[in-house]
């Protein structure tokens, strides 16, 4: 199946990767520019394509059956925005108890354009001492790119105006959608 994917991502569909980072055994994935509902199908498609896993958050709106039994299989973790629980502290313990632990997360938190980028990824990754994978989408160049990793300090908005510089010259599928 892999083999198949990699058929389907890397010759049928034309894109390229320019990944420097290796993936160490526990970590969280930002993933940006998040303009469309094809970054979920492109982040799976890439991850199952290199043959690691990744778990993912998504709203808890679409966890509706059937897709909700699919999503959990794929590693959906839902997201209820109503409830003030402490997610990002779940997450950081499961994270710490386990052997590995990959987590991926859309810092705009939207598929519509927003400057204020959500921080529970940071958190969970400054909680459990992982270090932040920052991936971007070209869909202009057809590109997965990371060339950097962040290793969360406690100075959250340093490094996420730094999160959001690396992620600036990005298109996202919807470039209108995408701004900083």
């Amino acid at each position: 199946m892999q083999k198949f994917l990699r058929f389907l991502l890397y010759r049928l569909l034309g894109w390229q990767v320019e990944v420097s980072m290796t993936l160490p055994d526990k970590y969280i994935i930002a993933l940006a520019p998040h303009t469309s509902n094809w970054d979920f199908i492109m982040g799976l498609l890439y991850s199952r394509a290199e043959g690691f896993h990744c778990d993912f958050m998504m709203k808890k709106e679409w966890f509706f059956w059937p897709l909700g039994p699919i999503f959990r299989k794929l590693g959906g973790i839902p997201v209820y925005r109503s409830k003030h629980t402490s997610l990002t502290d779940q997450l950081a313990q499961v994270a710490r108890e386990r052997d590995k632990f990959g987590l991926c997360i859309t810092p705009e938190g939207t598929r519509k354009p927003t400057t204020e980028w959500k921080k529970g990824f940071y958190y969970i990754a400054l909680k459990a001492e992982l270090p932040i994978l920052l991936f971007g989408l070209d869909y202009a160049q057809k590109r997965i790119v990371c060339t950097k990793s962040i290793i969360p300090n406690g100075d959250v908005d340093g490094q996420m105006q730094e999160i959001k510089e690396y992620f600036r010259p990005f298109k996202g599928k919807k470039p209108q959608n995408f701004i900083i």
